[in-house]
């Protein structure tokens, strides 16, 4: 569609306005319906903006909607309407599109509709709209809180949105071709601001404490305001030429007219008197050509100092992702009165709206009141008023709100922010740069201005100074921000003002800290420093561990009766033992195997109960994986565990002894752990000057030095100081020996108007005199200009090659000797293809003379030629991968010895030949057939079945004694520990083991008298498996006691062993009350675990006495009874359906079955039916 062409609906739609006749607008009567019709084809416009851009070719807003803004003021609908149409008609162009558009298609629309909001603009700057707009908002607000309805709200709103997007329009610059002191769009717009009287407004509603909401609204519209203004030049406009400024002014024109009469004298020295119709040809003598002669030069000898080998050529083109960033913020000085106006607003601004204003601004970004990157608007008027505040009469009071330690810790936790995303985030790394430009001027004003408060003559402001001083040089973070700064800097984002922002705010920030130094004497400041911790060496087992396997045999039947009669002991579960040392620097978490040791000690020792006590501890601080046994573990259990850690070839450490200086080195054998601790030090001001030595630093303040010219007298100041403090304080004048530095000097001497840079040209002749003293004694300091240098060759350069190796000999390792280098070629062909062995360790068994390390041989094996990377001799595992055929036949014979054991894989890692990984071994299995899936050679687990024949304490201490699986594992594991039991024992007699502990508890809780508890237990459960039913969903479910009764159960501890046992789990420490059924239980295992209570209910109804009841009225346990049975339907299992006669194998089974059932004998076949059962009805 041809957006220059107007759809017929929307022509029909503004031609319903109405018309202009001599300066009148006289409306349609449909005027307002027209309007709502635009805001309605507004928000259905495409993705090219259509609507947007044949509005903005029609002139809609100049022709119509301000003259009706203007003219029918009185029509408060319309008003309304015709400010809404214009807040969407005049909003910013990269908020219709959302960023710059790349696409030259949609870039295309893009810059259409900015020229559109640019002739806006225009049209804005009057004083009749802002008249208008003003006087309505006046109106506005002198209403109170109580009289102003929400319509008036959303009125202020869009006026000062309305204000704001007409100030954020870009200036066109190549249309409007203004210069300096001239009258551009934006100062007849911010004139027309003036005159209207919306400044004044704009004051009160920044002053105002009822006004706060607004706070942002008018600090974006005051920063779009001040965009192109410079403080410095603002704060001195009416108050005449200072002297300072007058004699910039000459300096410049002096160096201007020195170069321009350099440029005469050479023109008039390069041309003779006599004029030759012929230029001549020249030979450049000791400029070789491409041959081997000498470069014949075809022009006059005037233009032999512009010769290159260039010319003619391609310029090599930069890609754009490589291209500097290009400057955005230019400063342009408006004309006079505008100035003044802007002049007396800052001034009023300052005295009674900075700090009323900038604190709302606060309280809205740290309460998350503001959109995203409104800080970025508090910052430039920190930075902007700051500044001022500073050329002006400086007042400290005025810009008290922002002159705080929280103020600098602020502005620093941004800085650090952007520069971290514009990392992370690539694609707009541009936008974060921006930010952090912001953030650093910020930064910098706030330093000036503490430094500015030391001349104050008040001693209350130079003690804040000082207290704001000593905070900010105490903390790391503010001496490390500059360093992290400079490193960070890329060119490609930042543009060339950011870096001299960073010059001149660490050149003022150095200034400011050495002085503060010298007027302290010693300054104590915090230091975070980085602890690097080696993990310590194991031990060799035979020696750290000296008892027999058969030892540790006969040691055990002792250790076995002290545990038994411990783990009877109640009182041993509640005894005090920590596990771990809570002084210890290695974590909780990695102190397990330390306390396994500690077990195997006290068991070695003889100390069962304090074994026994370390275990149950440890269990608890170490619940994860199972460790130290599950958190529900029979005493059987718990010994079987003890018996393997006692016999468990545990990793014992020693203390970590130093080494050769080639530990650093061995990272492949020694884990680094890096732990931060905070401690405090002297501070010295040349150690951290030192830090700047760095080539990245020096590099970034050679890139602004080219610029030289360009810089004003303060940024040359500020470079000069820094490369002084390096060269001459430091000692480092080696650090700038680089011939892009030495040929930046020679342009430098060479400029006619060097004498307007004494400084510079000073530090440049300091410099070369250094290097060619230097170059005297070291013929190879000319080869080192082609590089840049760190400390280690400075101070090589300097002293003598190889110094550092005589003076710290033992932190360089040895030279290799051609002896050494034969013997290492040597060795490593004739090991290289030997299998099953590491040839860098062979290596190193064969290298007696001088001491290796792993990464020496590596990497000089690389440097030799006999290895592609460092990558080949990386050690995964145990660096078997092939097998032998031998070690295949006894991989078959173990798995042959071994397949009826209960740990068929642990067998085999045992007893085989060539260590390899337990992954490997079962990929192995797999693949030679002998299994035909992973579960096969899973670890079995068998279970004792309790006799029926035992009651009482008898009957509960035997199942003490024996290793049944727990219940919550038979409930949680379902499928996989039904095939594991296949092939353990038969699937009857393991359920049969696990309910029939259960209702031994319940059997003996209900002879002691808690019946109740138990019907209550298992309505719970039942209630537990409707609602997940019905639900399709689950929850753990806290089971909460509402009688006496249940609660004294609850408190029990045998109670509490009954629901272990369930599988329901005890409330987490701290932070839970009640017990809860898992979210894990499925409805159909929540039933089964209410049938296993049930069982002996049903057993004592069909008894000759059932217990009378109060008649008329039925007890609790009778009510939790009657629920029971209704939900587990038991009368439903007593006629059993088809179905389930079917899975049974005949009815002489099943009557077996009931009369097993009477005579007390477990119902093992009968329960494995009704799990089946189950099954299908859940299908």
């Amino acid at each position: 569609m041809d957006l220059y062409i107007m759809n017929c609906e929307l022509l029909a739609t503004c031609s319903a306005l109405g018309y202009l006749e001599g300066g009148t607008y006289h409306k349609e009567p449909d005027c307002l319906e027209s309007v709502k019709d635009l805001i309605r084809y507004l928000r259905h416009e495409d993705e090219t903006r259509d609507v947007r851009q044949q509005l903005g070719a029609a002139q809609i807003l100049q022709s119509d909607l301000l003259p009706i803004l203007t003219q029918h003021r009185q029509d408060k609908a319309l008003f309304d309407a015709v400010i809404r149409l214009m807040v969407n008609l005049t909003q910013p162009a990269l908020l219709c599109f959302g960023s710059v558009p790349k696409d030259p298609s949609v870039r295309h629309h893009f810059l259409q509709v900015l020229t559109y909001l640019q002739t806006y603009k225009e049209a804005f700057a009057s004083e009749k709209a802002f008249g208008v707009l003003s006087e309505t908002l006046y109106e506005l607000l002198q209403l109170g809180w109580e009289d102003r309805q929400e319509e008036d709200n959303l009125l202020i709103e869009r006026i000062l949105l309305l204000v704001r997007n007409i100030l954020h329009v870009p200036a066109n610059l190549e249309q409007e071709k203004r210069i300096d002191d001239d009258a551009s769009v934006h100062d007849r717009l911010l004139w027309a601001i003036h005159l209207s009287g919306m400044d004044d407004l704009l004051l009160f509603l920044s002053s105002s404490s009822a006004e706060q909401q607004w706070s942002l609204h008018v600090l974006e519209i005051v920063s779009l305001m001040f965009r192109d203004q410079n403080p410095e030049q603002l704060a001195g406009v009416g108050q005449g030429r200072l002297a300072q400024e007058r004699s910039t002014d000459v300096a410049e024109l002096e160096v201007l007219r020195q170069r321009e009469m350099a440029e005469k004298r050479a023109r008039a020295l390069q041309r003779g008197n006599r004029h030759s119709r012929f230029g001549g040809s020249y030979i450049v003598q000791g400029l070789k050509s491409i041959g081997e002669r000498d470069v014949v030069f075809h022009k006059g000898l005037h233009n032999l100092q512009n010769y290159s080998s260039d010319l003619g050529k391609q310029p090599r083109r930069v890609p754009k992702r490589r291209q500097a960033a290009q400057e955005l913020s230019i400063y342009r000085r408006s004309v006079l009165n505008v100035r003044l106006f802007l002049r007396d607003f800052c001034s009023e601004f300052l005295e009674n709206c900075y700090n009323p204003l900038m604190s709302a601004v606060k309280d809205h970004l740290l309460r998350e009141r503001a959109q995203q990157h409104d800080e970025t608007y508090y910052m430039w008027a920190m930075a902007f008023f700051m500044a001022f505040n500073r050329a002006a009469a400086f007042r400290p009071g005025f810009v008290s709100e922002t002159l705080s330690v929280r103020t600098f810790h602020f502005v620093e936790q941004n800085l650090t922010n952007y520069y971290e995303m514009m990392l992370t985030d690539r694609k707009e790394a541009a936008s974060w740069a921006r930010r952090m430009h912001l953030a650093l001027k910020a930064y910098q004003e706030l330093l000036a201005t503490v430094n500015e408060m030391d001349a104050c003559p008040d001693e209350t402001v130079r003690e804040s100074s000082r207290i704001i001083k000593n905070n900010i040089f105490y903390m790391m973070e503010y001496r490390e921000l500059f360093l992290a700064l400079f490193r960070k800097f890329d060119e490609r984002y930042h543009p060339r003002s950011f870096l001299r922002d960073l010059v001149e705010t660490t050149h003022l920030f150095l200034k400011m800290l050495e002085r503060f130094c010298r007027s302290r004497g010693n300054l104590i400041v915090q230091n975070k420093r980085k602890k690097r911790k080696k993990k310590k060496k194991v031990q060799d087992q035979d020696v750290a561990f000296s008892h027999s396997p058969g030892e540790l045999e006969a040691m055990w039947p002792a250790l076995a009766e002290q545990l038994l009669l411990c783990a009877q002991d109640p009182e041993l579960s509640v005894d005090p033992i920590v596990p771990f040392d809570a002084a210890s620097e290695v974590p909780v978490e990695e102190q397990r195997v330390e306390a396994m040791v500690r077990i195997q000690d006290c068991l070695t020792a003889g100390q069962a109960s304090q074994a026994l006590a370390l275990l149950r501890s440890a269990r608890e601080v170490w619940p994860e994986g199972n460790v130290f046994g599950p958190p529900v573990i029979s005493p059987g259990e718990e010994m079987q565990l003890l018996k393997q850690i006692l016999s468990a070839p545990l990793p014992r450490q020693q203390e970590s002894v130093e080494g050769d200086a080639e530990e650093e080195e061995e990272e492949e054998e020694e884990e680094e752990l890096q732990v931060v601790q905070v401690s405090e030090k002297e501070f010295n001001f040349l150690d951290y000057l030192k830090r700047f030595a760095s080539s990245t630093i020096v590099r970034a303040y050679a890139l602004l030095l080219r610029s030289y010219r360009q810089n004003n007298a303060h940024t040359n100041h500020c470079i000069a100081k820094m490369l002084h403090r390096l060269a001459h304080d430091l000692g480092m004048e080696a650090l700038l020996f680089q011939l892009s530095l030495f040929c930046l000097f020679n342009q430098l001497l060479s400029d006619p108007a060097a004498a307007a840079y004494k400084e510079l040209v000073t530090f440049a002749k300091y410099i070369l005199g250094k290097f060619f003293a230097l170059a005297a004694v070291n013929q190879k300091a000319f080869v080192e200009l082609l590089f840049w240098k760190n400390t280690t060759v400075v101070r090589e350069m300097t002293q003598g090659y190889g110094s550092l190796d005589s003076g710290s000999s033992s932190n360089r390792a040895p030279v290799w000797s051609p002896e050494e280098e034969a013997q290492l070629q040597e060795l490593y062909l004739a090991h290289k293809d030997v299998e099953g062995q590491d040839v860098v360790e062979t290596i190193l068994a064969h290298l007696k003379a001088v001491p290796r390390t792993r990464k020496q041989v590596i990497h000089h094996l690389v440097r030799m030629g006999l290895a592609d990377s460092v990558k080949d001799f990386q050690r995964k595992g145990t660096q078997i991968v092939l097998w032998t055929e031998d070690q295949e036949l006894e991989l078959q014979r173990l798995f042959e010895e071994f397949q009826d054991s209960d740990d068929v894989l642990g067998d085999i890692m045992k007893n085989i030949t060539a260590k390899r990984s337990r992954a490997r071994v079962v990929d192995k299995l797999l693949a030679l057939g002998l299994v035909s899936e992973r579960r096969q050679l899973y670890k079995k687990r068998r279970k004792k079945l309790a006799p029926s024949c035992m009651n009482g304490e008898e009957s509960q201490r035997d199942s003490w004694q024996e290793d049944p699986e727990e219940e919550e594992e038979h409930l949680l594991e379902g499928q996989s520990e039904d095939e594991e039991r296949e092939e353990g024992l038969p699937a009857g007699q393991a359920q049969g083991s696990s309910s029939l502990s259960a209702e031994n508890i319940s059997q003996s809780l209900r002879q002691e008298g808690l019946s109740a508890p138990l019907l209550w237990l298992q309505s719970s459960l039942i209630r537990a498996a409707n609602d997940r039913e019905e639900d399709g969903c689950s929850q753990a479910i806290p089971l909460v006691p509402l009688t006496e009764e249940n609660e004294d159960a609850m408190e029990n501890e045998q109670f509490q062993h009954l629901l272990r046992k369930l599988g329901i789990r005890p409330p987490s420490s701290g932070q839970e009350t009640f017990w809860r059924i898992p979210a894990k239980l499925s409805s159909t295992q929540l039933r089964r675990v209410a049938t296993s209570l049930s069982h002996r209910e049903n057993k004592e109804e069909e008894g000759p006495e059932p217990n009378p009841g109060v008649p008329g009225e039925q007890s609790p346990s009778e009510e939790h009874r009657a629920e029971a049975q209704e939900a587990t339907g038991e009368e439903k299992w007593r006629s059993a359906p088809k179905k389930r006669q079917l899975l049974d194998s005949d009815e002489d089974e099943d009557d077996d079955g009931r009369r097993q059932a009477v005579s007390g004998t477990p119902r093992i076949h009968r329960k494995k039916r009704f799990q089946i059962e189950d099954e299908d009805e859940d299908d």
